[in-house]
C-alpha cells in the first residue's frame, strides 16, 4: 500500500500533464525541452550506438559536452523502449512521475528496514522526502533532482559496509550505486557524500561499539571508491577536460541563495502557499528549496531537542544546520533584501567542485533530514504509547496536533501550459534535403535558455535534425568575459544570434546595416546552415522581416514554418 500511495501522489502532482497530452510545465518550459532532448539522446545511444558523453546534434559545428550537462544517461538509456515507442515527451513525463514515486518507495524501504523498522513512521518520513515543497518545486521540469531513489540505497549500502566478512561484496554494490547516481545527478551525489561523512562520524563518536567495525567499513569503502573511480574515470575526464568543458558556474548563478525567510515560508506549490508570497523568497519557481513553513520548523527543532540523546539525531541536526548555513550564499538575505551580513559560502564558492554547486540547493538537502527526523519522532511516539497504555489517548492527541504542521505543506498539482505543436515541416521530415552534407537547421530565434522549443522539435525527430546553437552549459570563450571558461547557459556569443535574441525579447527590428548582413553570412557559414526556419513565436512577424532584410531571401511558408533556403549563401 505504501508504494501505491507514492504512485498516486506522483500522479496527483503531475495530473495536469497526464490529463492533456499537449500540456507542458508552465514555469519551466526550457528545461522540459532540454530533458526531452536528453531522453532522445539516450535512446539514440542504444539504437544507433551513438557516443554517450557528447553529441554533434546540437550546437553545430562544435557539439555539446553532455557529461558537463544533465544527460541523465542512467535513466534515459533504460527508458529507450518508452522513448522509441511513445516519443521523448512521454518518456520525460514517465521519468518525472515515476522518479518521484520511486524516491518515496526507496526512502520507505530504507526507513522501515534500517531506521524505524516500523511501517507507519517510515511511510510518513518517506512521503516527506519525496513530496516536500522543495521536491514538488523541482518537479517543474527537474526530473533528475526529484529522482533521488538512489540516495537512500547509497546510504543503506554505506551502513552495510560495517558488516564483518562482506567488505568486498558490500563495496562493489556501493560502488555501482555511486556510478548510477553519477549519471543521474552529480550535485546530489556530492551532497549525499558530505551528509554520510557527517552522520557516520556522529555515529562513530556517539556509539563506541561501532568502532570495532572500522576495518571492514574502510575496506569496503576503499573497494567502492576504487570501482567507481575506474568506471567514472573516462566520463569525468570528458566532463572536466574534454571539448566543451567549463570551470565552475558563473558568479551570477552562484549567487542563487536561500532567503532566511524561505525556511518558514510557504511554497507556491503547497496548500498554504501562492506565487505572491513565494516570489520574493526564491530565485524562480523551480528553486524553492526550503519553504518548510513555521509550524514544521518549530516541530523539527522540538524533535531534535526531544530525541537529543540519539547520536543519529545529533548528527542529523548538525548536518541540517551546516546545509542551512551553506545555502545562504555569500551574503545573508532576509525577505528579499540583502542584510550586508557575510555568509561562510563566500569563503568556499571558488573551491574545486564547490564552484559548480548552486548554493540554494544546499537547503534542498535538508528535506530528507527532516523526513528522517519525522520518522524517528513518530516511532518514539508509538513506542511511548505502547509502554504507557493509560496515556495513549493523550499521546495520540498530541501526535495529531503536531502532524497538523504538515497539512499546509500538502502538494498541489503543478501548473501546466499548452505547448505549441511541433511544426509539420519538422515531423514530416521536410528539413532533410537541407541538411545533406553535414549542414544544420537554424531556427529563429536561435535556441538558448529562454527559448528552447527547437530542442523539443529535434527530440521529436530522434535527434536526426541537427541544430545550430542550443540550450546547454558551455565555457564562456568571449574575449571580454569577466569569468573566462565559466559556464554559459548557451553557446558562446555570435553577433547574429544576439541580433535575433533582442528581437525575440522586444519585438522591435533595429536598423539592418551592411555589417549586420556580413556578420549574418559569416555566422550562417559557421553554423553550416542549410535552412533557416521560423515557427510559432509572439514576435514572428518581426523575426521574419529581420531575416529577410539580413539575407535578401524571400521566405516560403510551408509546413507551419517560414523557411529560408540559405544554401546559396553558405556555399
Amino acid at each position: 500500500m505504501a508504494v501505491v500511495s507514492y504512485v498516486l501522489l506522483a500522479f496527483w502532482v503531475t495530473a495536469r500533464f497526464w490529463r492533456d497530452p499537449a500540456a507542458g510545465v508552465r514555469d519551466n518550459r526550457s528545461d522540459q525541452a532540454q530533458f526531452e532532448w536528453m531522453m532522445a539522446h539516450g535512446a539514440r545511444v542504444v539504437t544507433e550506438w551513438s557516443y554517450p558523453f557528447g553529441s554533434d546534434r546540437m550546437n553545430v559545428p562544435d557539439g555539446v559536452n553532455l557529461m558537463a550537462n544533465t544527460s541523465v544517461l542512467s535513466v534515459s538509456i533504460p527508458m529507450t523502449p518508452v522513448t522509441v515507442l511513445f516519443g521523448p515527451h512521454w518518456s520525460f513525463l514517465v521519468f518525472l512521475t515515476l522518479g518521484m514515486a520511486a524516491t518515496g518507495t526507496a526512502w520507505y524501504f530504507f526507513l522501515s528496514r534500517v531506521v524505524t523498522r516500523s511501517r507507519g513512521p517510515a511511510w510518513l518520513g518517506a512521503a516527506f522526502c519525496a513530496y516536500a515543497p522543495a521536491m514538488v518545486s523541482h518537479a517543474n521540469a527537474h526530473p533528475n533532482i526529484v529522482s533521488q531513489f538512489v540516495v537512500p540505497l547509497i546510504i543503506w549500502r554505506t551502513l552495510r559496509l560495517a558488516e564483518p566478512g562482506r567488505w568486498l561484496r558490500n563495496g562493489l554494490l556501493l560502488g555501482l550505486l555511486v556510478v548510477w547516481q553519477a549519471f543521474l545527478n552529480l550535485e546530489i551525489l556530492l551532497m549525499t557524500a558530505i551528509a554520510l561523512a557527517v552522520v557516520v562520524g556522529a555515529l562513530a563518536i556517539g556509539r563506541p561499539p561501532l568502532r570495532a567495525a572500522t576495518r571492514p567499513f574502510l575496506a569496503g569503502l576503499g573497494v567502492a571508491a576504487l570501482l567507481s573511480a575506474v568506471l567514472l574515470a573516462y566520463p569525468l575526464y570528458v566532463q572536466l577536460f574534454g571539448p566543451g568543458s567549463y570551470h565552475g558556474l558563473s558568479r551570477l548563478i552562484r549567487g542563487y541563495r536561500t532567503d532566511l525567510g524561505a525556511f518558514v515560508g510557504w511554497s507556491r506549490e503547497s496548500l498554504a502557499g501562492d506565487a505572491r508570497s513565494a516570489d520574493p523568497l526564491a530565485s524562480n519557481p523551480t528553486e524553492e528549496n526550503a519553504f518548510f513553513g513555521w509550524p514544521l520548523t518549530v516541530l523539527t527543532v522540538a524533535l531534535v531537542w526531544w530525541l537529543r540523546r540519539s547520536a543519529l539525531v545529533v548528527g542529523l541536526a548538525v548536518l541540517g544546520l551546516l546545509f542551512a548555513v551553506l545555502s545562504l550564499g555569500r551574503e545573508v538575505q532576509l525577505n528579499g533584501r540583502d542584510t550586508g551580513v557575510p555568509a561562510p559560502w563566500a569563503l568556499l564558492e571558488d573551491l574545486p567542485l564547490l564552484h559548480s554547486v548552486v548554493p540554494t540547493r544546499w537547503s534542498l538537502a535538508i528535506t530528507p533530514i527532516v523526513g528522517v527526523l519525522l520518522a524517528l519522532g513518530a516511532q518514539r511516539t508509538r513506542d511511548l504509547a505502547r509502554r504507557h497504555p493509560a496515556a495513549r489517548r493523550q499521546i495520540r492527541f498530541a501526535t495529531t496536533v503536531l502532524l497538523m504542521a504538515l497539512v499546509p505543506l500538502l502538494p498541489t498539482p503543478l501548473p501546466a501550459t499548452r505547448l505549441d505543436p511541433v511544426p509539420q515541416f519538422v515531423t514530416g521530415g521536410d528539413w532533410r534535403p537541407f541538411v545533406a552534407g553535414g549542414r544544420s537547421v537554424v531556427t529563429l530565434p536561435l535556441p538558448d535558455n529562454t527559448y528552447a522549443e527547437p530542442l523539443r522539435w529535434s527530440a521529436r525527430t530522434g535527434l536526426e535534425m541537427p541544430l545550430a546553437r542550443g540550450y546547454f552549459l558551455a565555457p564562456d570563450t568571449r574575449p571580454w568575459s569577466p569569468e573566462p571558461d565559466a559556464a554559459l547557459f548557451t553557446a558562446p556569443y555570435r553577433r547574429t544570434s544576439n541580433f535575433f535574441g533582442g528581437i525575440a525579447r522586444t519585438g522591435t527590428v533595429p536598423p539592418v546595416t551592411a555589417a549586420d548582413r556580413r556578420a549574418a553570412v559569416t555566422d550562417l557559414r559557421y553554423w553550416r546552415a542549410g535552412v533557416v526556419i521560423l515557427g510559432p513565436h509572439p514576435h514572428a512577424d518581426a523575426l521574419r522581416r529581420a531575416m529577410t532584410a539580413l539575407t535578401g531571401i524571400t521566405p516560403v511558408r510551408t509546413g507551419g514554418v517560414w523557411r529560408w533556403d540559405v544554401r546559396p549563401l553558405t556555399g
